[in-house]
């Protein structure tokens, strides 16, 4: 049974060819993107397309629009909480889990990587926060809520982090994440946080730091073909360096596009994936938290196969102390154990990529220059791993829309909605899933290529560095594709 496609698909040709073919189709990017491409661009040297140009585009980006999104998105914040209080407990019947863990969670994580960061706008905790602020300069004359502590440079993104890792524990590994009173206490929850970093160091400073999930989003969003750009850099001089460009204009810096006059704005259409070039390698928490995306979209594929299914059995006898719960603790085990590998493994590929690039930059640098490009890779496997289950487990949405507590109403009339788990055949599903993963790669070993020509001062160290880097493509584009071969005992 072809992993997360639901019913049973026999390849046309053996799984080895298939696997091995992907394979040689990467390794083949990386010789043609060694030949023809020859020298770096400079960072934000890249086609542009200016969408406020166009009138109905300038409509859509102005006040009124992204306030109604923002109030839309609030109500349903709201919604997700008053469910899961007082709705029906089945998480079938219940709106909140379908929603939380499918239409939003699978499903904005598509929108930020092939759209753009719509959750910049739509982040409920920030309008509200927002809102609360405007009340409070009615009161006091102060714009501005916040008691100003200074955020610790040495903090980088590490609480974002924490509290992604905490997320993916819940969602992968905590057995009752669906039932629907849990997610509107972790909702609360995760508000109360929220509003608490926001109110001690500032809105814009938590929601880069501390707020997982607008850095997540956007991170997948770096990939999108759109972004926001300031023209004017006397816009930006408060903005971190990493958000700026050459010229010291902002790029994806929603606080001063929201700020600033329609003349100094930018709202661009450009290549997939250029927006994860960088010239300057990420924070060491910024490298965790891809590292820790990556393990986490794999190790939730690891977890719906025989092969887990096998581990678990021979390790539950290793936490007898556990009874009842060793279940928890060997999948605990596994996600940490899984991150700690793929972090170990890509060190470890780091290192050799230091000594193919005659130790130029040391392994800590080289790791950080070059995880961003990994992204693509987390992508591809994103979209073949849940597109299947984004289309059939999101269709219950539609009827509980119109009962969203479970209790028998039919507010648009579509609780008769009945689920077409045809939607999407296992054919389509495998032959778009190897699509997805192999030009995944492909975009990560074309990234990669020119952060080395920057990163390094000779050609020649650059592209010795990629050897080890190929290497690495190709083993986890190989893992990706057998994970998704693997029969399913679990979903």
């Amino acid at each position: 049974m072809a992993h997360g496609f639901g019913e049973r698909y026999d390849l046309p040709v053996p799984l080895g060819l298939y696997l091995a073919g992907a394979g040689a189709a990467v390794a083949l990017s990386f010789v043609a993107i060694g030949v023809f491409v020859k020298a770096e661009a400079s960072h934000g040297d890249y086609p542009r397309f200016n969408l406020l140009r166009w009138r109905l585009v300038g409509l859509i980006a102005g006040p009124w629009f992204s306030v109604s999104l923002r109030v839309a998105s609030v109500a349903l914040l709201v919604l997700v909480i008053a469910t899961g209080l007082y709705g029906d407990r089945s998480p079938t019947l219940n709106l909140a889990p379908t929603f939380v863990w499918v239409i939003w969670w699978v499903g904005l994580a598509y929108v930020s990587a092939l759209v753009g960061n719509l959750w910049a706008i739509l982040n409920p905790w920030k309008a509200i926060f927002e809102g609360v602020e405007v009340v409070a300069g009615w009161l006091t004359g102060s714009r501005r809520l916040s008691l100003d502590v200074s955020y610790p440079a040495s903090w980088g993104v590490w609480p974002g982090v924490a509290l992604f890792i905490v997320f993916a524990w819940i969602e992968l590994v905590f057995p009752d994440s669906a039932r629907p009173s849990n997610i509107a206490k972790l909702a609360l929850a995760y508000s109360a946080i929220t509003w608490t970093g926001m109110l001690v160091f500032g809105k814009d400073r938590w929601l880069r730091s501390g707020e997982a999930f607008s850095l997540v989003f956007g991170l997948l969003s770096r990939f999108s073909p759109t972004e926001v750009r300031m023209t004017d850099p006397k816009v930006c001089k408060k903005c971190p360096a990493d958000c700026l460009d050459a010229e010291g204009r902002c790029v994806n810096c929603y606080h001063c596009f929201h700020e600033a006059s329609s003349p100094q704005r930018e709202l661009n259409l450009r290549p997939y994936g250029v927006g994860l070039l960088s010239s300057r390698p990420v924070t060491p928490s910024m490298m965790v938290l891809v590292v820790a995306l990556l393990a986490t979209v794999s190790f939730d594929g690891v977890l719906a196969t025989s092969t887990w299914a096998s581990i678990q059995n021979s390790l539950f006898n290793a936490f007898p102390s556990f009874d009842g719960h060793r279940l928890t603790v060997v999948d605990t085990a596994g996600l940490v154990g899984f991150g700690a590998i793929i972090l170990a493994v890509f060190g470890a590929f780091s290192w050799l990529m230091s000594l193919a690039g005659g130790k130029e930059h040391t392994t800590g640098v080289i790791a950080r220059y070059f995880v961003l490009s990994l992204l693509p890779i987390a992508l591809g496997y994103h979209l073949a791993h849940f597109l299947t289950f984004l289309l059939i487990q999101g269709q219950p949405i539609i009827p509980l829309a119109s009962d969203p507590f479970g209790r028998g109403w039919d507010i648009f009339g579509t609780t008769d909605f009945k689920t077409n788990i045809s939607i999407v055949g296992a054919r389509f599903a495998w032959f778009l899933a190897v699509i997805a993963i192999v030009i995944g790669h492909v975009i990560a070993v074309y990234l990669a290529h020119v952060v080395a020509l920057r990163a390094f001062s000779e050609r020649k160290h650059a592209l010795r560095s990629q050897y080890p880097m190929l290497a690495l493509m190709v083993g986890y584009t190989v893992l990706s594709l057998w994970i998704l071969a693997q029969p399913i005992v679990a979903e």
